[in-house]
């Protein structure tokens, strides 16, 4: 029998499922049959991304190749890392650098809790205000000598090196509970740490609990592939309580020790390249990413792309969120400047002013359909999901017949959220069974069944297992259902509306927390009892609320440019003069989807 010859097909990076259906040939039918069965539901207008498109034109008969754009040379986390390697061994213009460090362990054996410890009593910040931020990266200092910790337990990037095949970090840190020992979670660090050659230090917590079997930890580590040092292996391991502070000083100089015999080096001298960690909307400043240096040096101004989006670097400010001008390797630094937010695990790179031109239509040809929201990307999605970016509704559908399900999956499909998601745990057609309620307990999922019925041993086992089981015979009613429970999920949100601004000519009284200032109204206008930011050097830097407005010593409600009027402050934030108060409300919006 002779092989079957694929017809060969070039897509871009995304496409929609109409236009799919056009470059295949085929009736949109056909194809959105097929999509389905690969659990991917998208109406004929909706984006689909170019790895799914792949999957499906190869179960029709056709081979894909990917549309070659003019966008520059795109920077992967995997091409990064391999650049790196080829660096260090080149030897050129090497210095040393911090080590990077992460910390893994079993849940509830204390990850949380060193991270916050060590925070608290090693952070390098003796900045007037401390930390202003909370950022997934700091840098601790000891002996002189800067660690720079990436707390994955945060954002879960464990979970994505894993599923990537790379590591952030030099140094892994394993805790390990005394009284607990080895668990499952362990076992799986463990092996990832073994197969990626990390160099790894144990930190065996909560020595200050009753009960605990150190020997057993250690005994259980060497059953796992983790010999250490006492044992006559080559793992250095520190004995601590992270709760109680003790034992963190020797964690660290364990720590040093490995960066010492690694002698962790990088380039400085080359343009930077990082890896985004996280990136979030700010209100004030816009995109903010958190980025890790890998290598090279990012300076204040230079033009950067970062995944599908680009920018110039306005702002670069360190852990404690103090402004600097440059960013060396092993810096975790907060990035002010792109023009949307990049994705974890991006890689931020600096490029020439022609390269952004040419990031500015790769954007418009692939990324465009971001901005209206149409695009389905299930990688999109479930990235969010991971990075807590959005709330994930969990059910289960059961229907009658295959059309039933499609509906209700294509109705759903049209709701558009970056907030919250519904996750398909398990889908069917047939009556809800045991092993349907035992997928729903273990997912804590919704079991939404369309004229179908609960088998008795199913009923039973929902009630004891409290699995909730709703049932409908009206698809609307169970599409309401649903659009409720995600409702439910969205956060809440507030409207603001600016009035205007003044400037502090005066300061008339200080006291705890208040205070009688006295400007100018620069623009706009200032509305008794609003609420109050202050700006200071364009950076905002407290909030407070107009207790009473006065313009010639007269009570008003409001005070317009370019009048002069006295304010009480109420807040314990302390204006100077020169400072700008921004007069402004917020108010809470109805939740819509």
């Amino acid at each position: 029998m002779s092989e079957i010859v694929k017809k060969p097909i070039v897509l871009p990076a995304s496409i929609t499922v109409k236009k799919f259906s056009e470059l295949l040939i085929l009736p949109v039918s056909i194809v959105i049959t097929e999509l389905i069965k690969n659990g991917i539901f998208a109406t004929i207008n909706e984006k689909i991304d170019f790895e799914t498109a792949t999957i499906i034109a190869g179960d029709l008969g056709f081979e894909a190749a990917e549309e070659i754009l003019d966008a520059g040379d795109t920077m992967t986390l995997e091409k990064l890392l391999e650049l790196c390697k080829s660096e260090i061994a080149s030897g050129e213009n090497l210095k040393k650098r911090p080590p990077v460090v992460t910390i893994l362990g079993h849940v509830d054996h204390g990850k949380t809790t060193l991270l916050d410890t060590i925070r608290k009593t090693s952070v390098a910040m003796k900045e007037s205000g401390g930390i202003t931020q909370h950022i997934s990266a700091y840098q601790v200092k000891k002996k002189g000598q800067l660690i720079t910790f990436v707390d994955t337990p945060g954002h879960e990037a464990f979970s994505a090196m894993r599923e990537r095949g790379v590591s952030l970090a030099d140094i892994a840190v394993l805790v390990v509970a005394a009284d607990d020992g080895v668990r499952p979670q362990t076992k799986e660090v463990i092996e990832y740490l073994l197969v990626k050659k990390i160099p790894v230090v144990v930190a065996i917590n909560k020595i200050d609990k009753p009960d605990i079997n150190i020997q057993r930890v250690k005994q259980e580590l060497a059953e796992n592939g983790i010999l250490l040092e006492e044992w006559g292996g080559q793992t250095l391991s520190s004995k601590i309580s992270a709760k109680q502070n003790i034992g963190i000083d020797d964690l660290l100089d364990n720590i040093l020790l490995i960066a010492e015999v690694e002698d962790f080096k990088a380039n400085y001298e080359r343009t930077a390249l990082g890896i985004v960690l996280e990136a979030h909307l700010d209100p004030h400043k816009g995109p903010v990413s958190t980025v890790l240096i890998k290598t090279g040096t990012l300076k204040e101004g230079q033009d950067v792309i970062a995944g599908g989006t680009f920018g110039r670097v306005k702002r670069i400010e360190d852990f404690t969120g103090k402004k600097i001008t440059a960013a060396s390797p092993s810096t975790p630094i907060s990035v002010i400047g792109l023009r949307a937010t990049p994705n974890s695990n991006d890689i931020l790179q600096v490029v020439a002013s022609k390269s952004i031109g040419q990031s500015k239509l790769h954007e418009a040809k692939i990324f465009s359909h971001t901005e209206s929201g149409s695009a389905l990307s299930t990688e999109k999605i479930y990235s969010g999901i991971a990075n807590k970016k959005i709330s994930k509704l969990n059910i289960i559908v059961k229907t009658d017949v295959h059309g039933s399900l499609e509906a209700i999956q294509q109705i759903l499909s049209e709701i558009k959220s970056d907030k919250v998601a519904i996750d398909y745990v398990g889908t069917g057609v047939g009556n809800i069974t045991e092993s349907d309620v035992r997928f729903a307990a273990s997912s804590k999922s919704i079991i939404f069944g369309f004229n179908v019925e609960a088998t008795p041993v199913a009923k039973r086992m929902a009630e004891g297992s409290r699995v909730e089981i709703k049932n409908y015979k009206i698809i609307y009613e169970l599409i309401d259902d649903i659009k409720a429970r995600l409702m439910s999920l969205l956060p809440d949100e507030f409207e603001r509306t600016d009035y205007g601004k003044m400037k502090v000519l005066a300061i008339f009284k200080t006291g705890k927390k208040d205070m009688i200032v006295g400007g100018k109204v620069i623009s706009g206008r200032l509305e008794k009892n609003s609420s109050l930011e202050i700006e200071r050097d364009d950076i905002i830097i407290g909030k407070g609320a107009m207790g009473n407005l006065q313009s010639n010593k007269v009570d008003v409600n409001d005070c317009s440019a370019p009048n002069e009027c006295g304010i009480t402050f109420l807040g314990e934030t302390k204006i100077k003069t020169g400072d700008v108060l921004i007069s402004f409300k917020e108010e809470l919006k109805k939740k819509t989807l």
